[in-house]
């Protein structure tokens, strides 16, 4: 673009950007608690107003078995204890249980079932969940399927008399479709009220959106992404209200040994505080974005949940409050275009996770998705020309700038490449 239709299209997006309109209200005194519960300076002697870390491995008891709430880190710990209560708050749950990644929590929650139980997974989900599926727990006995989760009648055509579990991305990674958590849940607990419904919520965040109130059963995070915010906490997160299912997910916790350190228990909490701010910025960010890719003629396709134009962008506004900083696009060109656009990239950043401050781009076909097989990526349009971005909080104008000369870049190849065919 030169200067002047750069300019124009900025003030253009700044008029479009009204972010927030048609989505659900907004979760009652989220930004409260956020920021209040599990800090209460009441539960410490000293009345300190930040929880501090415990690190202590173990605690003394007031006679043989009589603990005072803790005995062994493993088993509970003050300073994770404070981000569970936290967490729960957010997501509208009455338990939490945070563990040592979000592959951490998928093994615990898979730990619920036993051999021969079956496990029907949304079909484009995180490749890290497909790999562990697909190559860990069916060679332990669980019948795993797929299905296009956003079709409730394929959904309904797969359920099994032995499906115990659904499991829910929402959006997907990386193509960003849309699950109607409520209608799948309907559906599922109609056909037999004991399967587990579990949502994936680490995309949207509970600003966004909450699962348990859509009828899940269990909504599980990678904390790492958006709820600790800062690319500097690896963990996983459950929430749920079931009493059930949280005390034998509580004894998993503690007897496979799946729980992260006191010290990335503060650090994610901490994080939380500041949940409702950025998760703001990063939907308005990626509008801008969206927005600005949408409209470039060097892109094939954009997807952005926030557009009109995502396939299900009513159904966003029926069951979230907004939209996170993730965009999926298919730039014009091959392989080749892709590869110059990443490289090119100077304010974002060419690498895996999402979800920090920081502007991150990544190539889903040769990164994060690289386990998945060839003919399930070609199924899923995981293509050589896909990029997915995880928009951050810098200055909208140098976010779109950078993605504007990086495109530039892209299509000098395109020209480069005419050129030589030209002399042979």
């Amino acid at each position: 673009c030169s200067s002047s239709e750069f300019t124009g299209i900025l003030a253009c997006i700044s008029k479009l950007n009204d972010s927030s309109a048609g989505y659900q209200p907004l979760f009652k005194s989220f930004a409260t608690d956020a920021i209040h519960v599990g800090s209460e300076p009441e539960q410490w002697n000293s009345r300190a107003v930040v929880p501090p870390i415990s690190l202590s491995t173990t605690f003394k008891q007031h006679g043989p078995g009589k603990h005072a709430g803790f005995d062994y880190s493993r088993c509970g710990n003050p300073t994770r204890s404070c981000l569970e209560r936290a967490v729960a708050a957010l997501d509208g749950a009455q338990y939490c249980l945070a563990l040592s990644s979000g592959t951490a929590a998928t093994l615990t929650i898979t730990h619920l079932l036993k051999t021969g139980d079956g496990i029907l997974c949304m079909n484009d989900v995180y490749g890290g969940t497909n790999e562990y599926f697909s190559k860990i727990a069916a060679e332990f006995g669980l019948d795993v399927s797929f299905a296009d989760l956003t079709k409730l009648e394929l959904l309904k055509a797969a359920l099994k008399p032995n499906t115990k579990m659904l499991w829910i991305e929402t959006p997907t990674n990386p193509t960003l479709k849309v699950v109607d958590i409520k209608g799948c849940a309907d559906i599922v607990h109609e056909h037999n009220k004991d399967i587990i419904v579990v949502v994936d919520n680490t995309f949207m965040s509970p600003y966004f959106q909450r699962p348990l109130a859509l009828g899940a059963d269990i909504c599980m995070y990678s904390a790492t992404k958006y709820m600790n915010g800062h690319s500097d906490v690896l963990m996983g997160l459950i929430s749920l209200n079931r009493d059930d299912i949280y005390e034998r997910l509580k004894f998993l916790q503690s007897a496979i040994g799946t729980v992260p350190s006191p010290f990335d228990c503060y650090m994610c909490h901490r994080g939380l505080k500041t949940l409702h701010l950025r998760m703001k910025q990063h939907f308005k960010n990626a509008m801008a974005a969206a927005q600005f890719l949408e409209a470039d003629p060097r892109v094939d396709r954009v997807i952005f949940p926030g557009l009109p134009s995502h396939p299900q962008h009513e159904l966003t506004k029926r069951q979230c409050t907004g939209c996170p900083g993730m965009i999926s696009f298919y730039i014009k060109g091959k392989l080749e275009h892709a590869s110059t656009f990443l490289s090119s990239l100077k304010l974002f950043t060419l690498a895996d996770s999402l979800g920090g401050v920081e502007s991150l781009a990544e190539h889903p076909v040769s990164m994060t998705h690289v386990s998945v097989p060839e003919n399930e990526k070609k199924e899923l349009g995981i293509s050589d020309t896909l990029i997915r971005l995880s928009v951050g909080l810098e200055d909208e104008e140098n976010i779109i700038a950078d993605l504007d000369q990086a495109l530039a870049a892209a299509v000098s190849i395109s020209k480069h490449i005419i050129f030589l065919h030209s002399l042979t």
